[in-house]
């Protein structure tokens, strides 16, 4: 069963720091690009980052950057988000998804999608 589990979400005060894993089974995660989305009540789903198939390629929206970085350890078939200096703002579910995106932010491209992990970001 081809299966993408997140996990790492939680409560964190703002400026404090989470690291959400993507986790696959069935199916061999370094085979495929990694994206990272987020979706905020009453928001449409986003685009956060991005990691190609080879780990040549990485992108990151213009809100995170400098902030979370996204990598990949192929011997857990496991994607990394590392997020740092969390704001308030960052409160959403995240979903990874794995395909092979012409457009990393387009999340229709992608043929694999986790159930989501929240985030939230508050005093």
């Amino acid at each position: 069963q081809v299966q993408l589990v997140e996990s790492g979400g939680g409560l964190v005060q703002p400026g404090g720091s989470l690291r959400l894993s993507c986790a696959a089974s069935g199916f061999t995660l370094d085979y495929y690009a990694i994206g990272w989305f987020r979706q905020a009540p009453g928001k449409e789903r986003e685009g956060v980052s991005y990691i190609s198939t080879s780990d040549t390629n990485t992108y990151y929206a213009d809100s995170v950057k400098g902030r979370f970085a996204i990598s990949r350890d192929n011997a857990k078939n496991t994607v990394y988000l590392q997020m740092n200096n969390l704001k308030p703002e960052d409160t959403a579910v995240y979903y990874c998804a794995a395909g092979w995106p012409t457009i990393p932010t387009i999340a229709d491209e992608y043929d694999y999608w986790g159930q989501g992990t929240q985030v939230t970001v508050s005093s």
